[in-house]
């Protein structure tokens, strides 16, 4: 068939457009915890069907489960996002990584467990790439309630409407110097729900004192970084205001300009929700859409370390 020269111009531009979009890759950790918590897999499909359905950016993503083996399928990606298990995907490709970001000035993206390498990592790597990361003996992980408030005037923050979610936010962040925060919220005795495995001396000095939980760095070699705390409830990526900041900092660390709207991104459904979750058999809960009462409890006890040392002592009740 042979195509008139308007048409032909046509094509080339759509054909050309295709070509010249941003490249995403979301690399996701393998199953953990139980059904409806740290759904890498469905969380990342989620975040990449959003951006593939819009097209006021010029993203396209993909999804790829860990590390691939075939690292060349990131050599061309203008931004990598990692949500795992700590380091169970990027530990199979730290000079990969940096060689992206400090030769392509690659954006990089972390997400919740994905934040927290061990203190050498951390400082050699995440600061650099990302601008923080979570540091053994200082940052903790407790259940909040988070009013999350994205950074005035800084353009991750188009279009964001309100976010109050509870999650297991992460705080007091090893941060960079020149890290800027994209996402704050105040933990406090009226918003904490429980305090989790790991508690500091600094946490509880940390009640009433804003804290990071996006952030993201220019790089001065070139290139953005970004990380972000929440992501352990599925459930959350169907808070508008939540997921519309995170696509905000994907396109953002990709290089993309945001609209003044934001990312184009629309209402998830509790069926678009469970879909790829993990599959855990008959033990699979089905995800509900968020409520008024997933944020609505008792605050719990905000505890001294050595208090919250004792709690964990006590020996557990068990379950009738």
């Amino acid at each position: 068939m042979k195509l008139s020269i308007p048409a032909l111009f046509l094509f080339n531009i759509m054909f050309l457009g295709t070509l010249d979009a941003a490249k995403v890759v979301f690399l996701y950790g393998a199953r953990s915890h139980a059904s409806g918590d740290h759904e890498f897999q469905a969380g990342s499909h989620l975040l990449a069907k959003h951006i593939n359905a819009q097209d006021k950016v010029d993203l396209k993503a993909t999804v790829h489960p860990g590390w691939p083996e075939d690292e060349s399928i990131l050599d061309d990606a203008d931004a990598i996002v990692i949500y795992a298990d700590g380091t169970k995907v990027i530990g199979s490709g730290w000079e990969k990584m940096d060689q992206l970001v400090k030769e392509k000035k690659t954006g990089v993206l972390f997400m919740h467990y994905a934040v927290h390498p061990s203190v050498e990592q951390g400082e050699q790597y995440y600061l650099p790439w990302i601008g923080g990361f979570f540091k053994n003996g200082i940052s903790v992980n407790p259940f909040w309630r988070a009013n999350i408030k994205p950074k005035k005037g800084h353009e991750t923050a188009r279009g964001v409407g309100p976010i109050e979610a509870v999650d297991e936010f992460y705080f007091n962040i090893e941060l960079h110097p020149d890290s800027l925060n994209l996402g704050a919220a105040t933990p406090n005795e009226k918003n904490l729900h429980h305090i989790n495995n790991i508690w500091t001396r600094a946490a509880y000095l940390a009640k009433g004192k804003k804290q990071s939980l996006l952030w993201g760095i220019s790089r001065p070699t070139g290139g953005r970084g970004a990380g972000f705390t929440g992501g352990h409830h599925h459930r959350n990526w169907a808070i508008d205001g939540y997921r519309q900041l995170v696509l905000n900092t994907i396109a953002w660390i990709a290089g993309e300009k945001v609209p003044a709207s934001g990312v184009p991104t629309y209402p998830v459904t509790e069926d678009e929700l469970n879909e790829k979750l993990d599959d855990y058999g008959d033990r699979t809960n089905r995800v509900k859409l968020p409520t008024k009462a997933d944020i609505t409890f008792t605050p719990g006890p905000w505890m001294t370390p050595e208090e919250h040392a004792e709690s964990r002592r006590k020996p557990k009740k068990k379950k009738k």
